[in-house]
């Protein structure tokens, strides 16, 4: 196991490099001079000159790549053009939003997809079955957002159970995770429609293998064949869309957020691309890609903790 994960790290620290690269290069093409946009356009030339100067935006793109990439090894993120505060500070302010949110959502989708899926899997061609695929094709195809708008009119409008946006702070932790369940259940649900899908899937194909078959022949019952030998098996795929699904709750819920006005890392980084602070875009960007890799690096290990055979090939 351990020759196993020393392989993943090389692995992923070849995909940070090149994703580091590509992130940089991608950034510095956009068109547009952060200065002149800070400025307006009616500052003077040399007034620009003078702040290019000032935000290094006058150094070759060696010594900016360079700069930033060491940098953020030492946790030295630069600062941010708009903000003129570092830009550590406000990832951390944020983050202290979107992982959470991401978790709870996370949360919520594995919790309400793996019983389901079980079931579905196990009443294969009943009404239970048929009624579960329609209900998860049906939170495939709503767009969260507008589920989202139809809870904030629901609960926060007319019920007032709930606020229609904002976030208090931690400072009172009751209000903070009252003010993420709304978010957190649009989030949720198109994902554990699909992780449902899935979780049945790859349970009615274990189910059908011979050593399934072998146990049920030496006497288990399906309930004890299902939890003792195809629930683990099946698990590959479900890891995989269940790391995915991370990712995608932490880097993708832009909409989310201001739909009910969060200040996230998604706000974060569509207010830094209005405002051309490349700076704040290629440190969010790349904390956002970071998270992605790691999760993949975990869910990898979490496959071969599952599968031995993929240990025995290293």
């Amino acid at each position: 196991m351990i020759r196993y994960a020393l392989k993943r790290i090389g692995s992923l620290m070849i995909s940070l490099i090149v994703a580091s690269l590509v992130i940089f290069a991608c950034i510095e093409v956009i068109p547009g001079d952060p200065a002149s946009f800070m400025l307006g356009i009616n500052a003077q030339p040399d007034t620009v000159a003078a702040l290019r100067e000032e935000l290094g935006l006058n150094a070759s793109l060696s010594v900016r790549y360079l700069s930033w990439v060491t940098g953020m090894l030492s946790g030295d993120f630069g600062t941010s053009y708009t903000y003129r505060t570092p830009v550590a500070e406000i990832i951390a302010e944020r983050l202290w939003l979107s992982l959470p949110l991401a978790l709870i959502a996370l949360g919520l989708t594995v919790f309400i997809a793996f019983p389901i899926g079980i079931l579905a899997a196990t009443k294969r061609g009943s009404w239970t079955d048929m009624s579960v695929m329609g209900a998860t094709q049906l939170g495939i195809a709503v767009p969260n957002f507008w589920f989202a708008m139809l809870m904030v009119l629901l609960f926060a409008i007319n019920l007032r159970w709930f606020s229609a946006g904002g976030f208090p702070g931690w400072d009172n932790p009751f209000a903070a995770l009252k003010a993420l369940t709304l978010p957190s259940i649009a989030l949720a649900l198109p994902q554990a429609s699909i992780l449902a899908r899935v979780m049945r899937s790859a349970l009615l194909d274990t189910l059908s293998e011979d050593y399934i078959r072998t146990c049920r022949a030496k006497g288990l019952t399906r309930r004890q064949a299902l939890w003792r030998h195809a629930l683990r098996n099946a698990m590959i795929p479900v890891l995989t869309i269940i790391g995915l699904q991370f990712s995608f709750l932490l880097a993708g819920a832009i909409i989310i957020e201001n739909v009910f006005y969060l200040p996230g890392l998604g706000r974060l980084v569509f207010q830094a691309i209005s405002q051309r602070d490349l700076i704040m875009v290629e440190s969010v960007v790349f904390l956002l890609v970071f998270a992605v890799i790691i999760v993949n690096f975990a869910v990898d290990l979490a496959y071969a903790w599952v599968d031995p055979r993929l240990r025995a090939r290293v």
